[in-house]
Formats: structure tokens, C-alpha cells, sequence
């Protein structure tokens, strides 16, 4: 017969256990296949492009919008699923996010011209948005059931690792299995790990509290969700990506239709009580915007070193695609190397002005090197940006989970990430303005003075925050 005490015994057994290791393997390793699957398959499709335009009788300048298709859809769908997973439940987006990805990759894998192919790029990075921010939101949650105060660094590391290393990998396991099987397996090989990370993520993840049945109604989920924000920032943010990518050449178009779409936005969520994009929240929170910028701002030199000395390389210097893509590996290697130990001291300020330190280095490594430089100097850039990239990534992140809202983390993760696609695509726009008229030297030298600006902005931003201080004393 059970006693009272034997029934509380065994109701506090899960409480213990929690409480002893929150963070099992069990629950992360959902999710870091999750985060990965949005880097891999940014970097995968670009040994494909040739094989594409080649099998579909078109341009490979035309094949770009498997690119800039993938991009602009995780822009805009990060920040939304964040909010749908504070709102819905992170673990029922997580699951509908992988379950997109893996319609995707059949989409992508039955695929006969290039319109199919873009809407299975598009399905991938919608689907692959849900995992960041709902993985930060059921992180959130765990540490507070298990009653941390300090950012679980280690799993914080982990996230982080899992996006940098999967990106340095895609394009060489792209290369193979276009090599091996195809190019159609470019978008395949997201069925056997969606389907896995299915099965881990639906027996691992702890279930969402359940809805209020009040809250079933479209009206009332499109009100708490702000349907007309999302949509309203989705319209802004699609024409400001466009307008970008037109560069240097003005869409005036582009432009009308981004002043059209924001300021009625930004008219709407200053007078909504919860709104998805909460300008009036983000004003106050200054640690927060600074965090933002930070992580465009180094994103922007991360990117330009990745496609824009890689192109000089090849234009300029005379290598080929591997050899080129062999002397930056190094940047992808240190960069997940470093980021595990650094994230589980929970540092903030440290990591970020060496960060904003590297970048100046190394930019202006970028400034001294010529058509004759040798190799080892190439790679001692790679070396000195991987750093760069390894502590902005941790610090960062790490200021993102302190400084955002707890009930916002989701929302904020998605801008976090949205802001580093902006680097990331402001990165490419800046190559294509500066190399418009051949790959030079030249042109490389003034990459390299754009990002010392870049650094500059990224050691100001970081210095005179004095919230970072205070953080870092009270996190380490």
C-alpha cells in the first residue's frame, strides 16, 4: 500500500532529476540537429548551382535564386516562429518547422524546372527557421524548471557549434554527393535527417502546456500571434532584401513598396498592446539593439572574408574552388573549436571585444594582402576571423538570453538571427559594388577598409556598452 510519502517521493523524483542534469543529451541532441539544418543548407546548394543550370538548360546566374530564395524566406521566417513557439508551443513549431523541411527536400527531389525548385528552397528555409528560436525558447523554459539563474552555457556552445560546423561542412558534403549521386541530392539528403530528427525531437522534447481552448479560434491566435504585424513585416522586410540586392543599381519600385509596407507596420505595432515587432520595447532596451548590430556587423566581415576573398582567390590569385575553399577551412575550424569552452564560462564582454579586436587584425591582414601573398598568409586571415567569429557568436548569444524578455525570448532569437542575414546579405552586396568592374587587388584593399569601419563600429558598440559590464560580473 503507498503511503502519502511515498506518492511525494516519487512526484519530486522528476523535479530531482531535473534539477541534477536539466541539459541530458537526450534533450539537446534534437536540437542541435535542428539549428544545424538551417546552415547546411545555406552552404550545400552552392556546389550544386552548376549542375542545376546545366540539367534545366538555364543560366547559372539565373540558378541564384535558390540562394537569395532560401535567405530572404529565414528572414522573415525566424522572428515569426519565434512568436508562434511563445504563443503555440516551441515544441509543436519545432516539429511543423522539420516537417516543412522534409516536404522540401521532396519538393526539391521531384523537381523538374526552376520554379519547383525555388519553392522547395523556400519551404527549407521556413521550416528550417523554427529550430533556433524554438530551440532558445525550450532552453528558456528547462533552465527555469530546473531553477538556474546563469546561462546554461555548455547547450548555448553546443547551438552555436552545431550552426558553425554544419556550415563549413555543406559545401564539401555537397560536393560529394552532387559528385556521387546528383545534384538533386542537394535537396534529398534533408529526408533522412528530417526523418530522424522527427522521431529524437517527438520521443526527447518535453510537451508544450496544453492551449486554452479559448485560444483555438483563428481570430483569437491571428490577435496574439499580431497576424497583421508578421504580415506587415514580411512585406518590409522582403522589399528591403530586394532593394539590397539590387545594388548599386535603385529600385525605386522596391524602394515605394518598402516605404509602403513599413510605415503602416510601424504605425500598427506602436499602438498594439503585445505586438510582434515591438519597437517601443526595443528602444528601451538598448543592450538588446546594441546585441543586434553587434552580431550584423560581424557577420558582414565573417561573409565578406567567406565570398569575398574567396572570389578574389579564385579571380585574382589564381586558385582553384577547392584550394581556395581549403585556405578558409581554417575559419570554420577554430570557430567551432573555440566557441564550446568559451560559451560554458558564460563570458560576455571578453568574448566580444576580442571579437571587435580580430576583426580589426584581421581587416586589416585583408589590406596587406596582394595577387603574390603566400598561402600561410591567406590562411593566418582565416585563422584571426574564425576567432572573430567563434567569440561574437558565444558573447552574443549569450547577451541574447540575458537581455531579451523571457516571455520574448522566441521573437527576439528569430531578430537576432534576421539581423545576421542582413550582414550576411549586406556582405554580398558589398562584394558585387566592389568587384562590379573585375576581381582586383584593389578591390580587395577597399573590402578590407570597409571592414576596419565594420570593426570600429563592433569595438564601440562593445567598449561604451556599459550593461556589458555589468553582465559579465554578474554571469561569470
Amino acid at each position: 500500500m503507498r503511503t502519502a510519502r511515498t506518492d511525494t517521493e516519487t512526484a519530486a523524483d522528476p523535479a530531482r532529476a531535473l534539477a541534477r542534469k536539466p541539459f541530458a543529451w537526450t534533450f539537446t541532441t534534437p536540437l542541435y540537429v535542428g539549428a544545424g539544418l538551417n546552415p547546411v543548407n545555406s552552404s550545400i546548394i552552392a556546389t550544386a548551382l552548376v549542375p542545376i543550370a546545366t540539367a534545366l538548360h538555364v543560366s547559372v546566374g539565373s540558378t541564384a535564386v535558390l540562394v537569395s530564395s532560401l535567405y530572404l524566406a529565414s528572414a522573415v521566417a525566424q522572428p515569426t516562429a519565434g512568436k508562434l513557439a511563445e504563443v503555440l508551443g516551441a515544441r509543436r513549431i519545432f516539429l511543423s518547422g522539420i516537417v516543412l523541411v522534409l516536404l522540401g527536400g521532396v519538393v526539391g527531389g521531384l523537381g523538374r524546372n526552376l520554379a519547383m525548385l525555388t519553392v522547395a528552397r523556400v519551404l527549407v528555409g521556413i521550416g528550417t527557421s523554427a529550430a533556433f528560436p524554438c530551440a532558445m525558447v525550450l532552453i528558456r523554459r528547462r533552465a527555469q524548471d530546473a531553477g538556474l539563474d546563469a546561462p546554461p552555457g555548455g547547450v548555448l556552445g553546443g547551438i552555436a557549434i552545431a550552426g558553425m560546423a554544419t556550415a563549413a561542412v555543406g559545401p564539401p558534403i555537397g560536393g560529394l554527393l552532387v559528385g556521387a549521386a546528383g545534384w538533386r541530392w542537394a535537396f534529398l539528403i534533408n529526408i533522412p535527417v528530417t526523418l530522424a530528427a522527427l522521431v529524437m525531437a517527438v520521443r526527447w522534447l518535453p510537451a508544450d502546456p496544453p492551449l486554452d481552448r479559448a485560444d483555438h479560434g483563428f481570430r483569437r491566435v491571428a490577435d496574439r500571434i499580431d497576424l497583421a504585424g508578421i504580415v506587415g513585416f514580411a512585406v518590409s522586410m522582403t522589399a528591403l532584401v530586394v532593394f539590397l540586392m539590387a545594388l548599386p543599381r535603385i529600385e525605386w519600385v522596391t524602394l515605394a513598396v518598402l516605404a509602403a509596407a513599413a510605415l503602416p507596420t510601424v504605425w500598427w505595432e506602436l499602438r498594439k498592446p503585445a505586438p510582434f515587432f515591438d519597437f517601443r520595447g526595443l528602444a528601451a532596451n538598448g543592450a538588446l539593439t546594441r546585441t543586434y548590430l553587434r552580431q550584423a556587423l560581424t557577420l558582414l566581415g565573417t561573409y565578406t572574408v567567406m565570398y569575398g576573398v574567396t572570389q578574389w582567390m579564385e579571380a585574382a590569385h589564381g586558385l582553384s574552388s577547392v584550394a581556395a575553399g581549403l585556405l578558409l577551412l581554417p575559419m570554420g575550424a577554430v570557430s567551432a573549436l573555440l566557441s564550446r569552452p568559451l560559451a560554458r564560462r558564460n563570458l560576455i564582454r571578453g568574448p566580444l571585444v576580442v571579437a571587435a579586436a580580430t576583426m580589426l587584425i584581421g581587416s586589416a591582414g585583408i589590406m596587406l594582402l596582394n595577387s603574390h601573398s603566400p598561402a600561410i598568409a591567406i590562411v593566418l586571415v582565416s585563422l584571426i576571423f574564425g576567432v572573430a567569429s567563434a567569440t561574437t557568436t558565444v558573447g552574443n548569444q549569450t547577451a541574447l538570453y540575458l537581455e531579451a524578455p523571457p516571455d520574448q525570448i522566441g521573437t527576439a532569437s528569430g531578430l537576432f538571427r534576421t539581423f545576421g542575414y542582413l550582414g550576411t546579405i549586406t556582405s554580398a552586396v558589398i562584394g558585387g559594388i566592389v568587384f562590379r568592374a573585375g576581381v582586383t587587388d584593389h578591390g580587395l584593399h577597399i573590402l578590407g577598409l570597409v571592414l576596419v569601419g565594420a570593426g570600429l563600429a563592433v569595438l564601440l558598440l562593445t567598449v561604451l556598452d556599459r550593461r556589458l559590464m555589468s553582465r559579465t560580473t554578474q554571469t561569470t
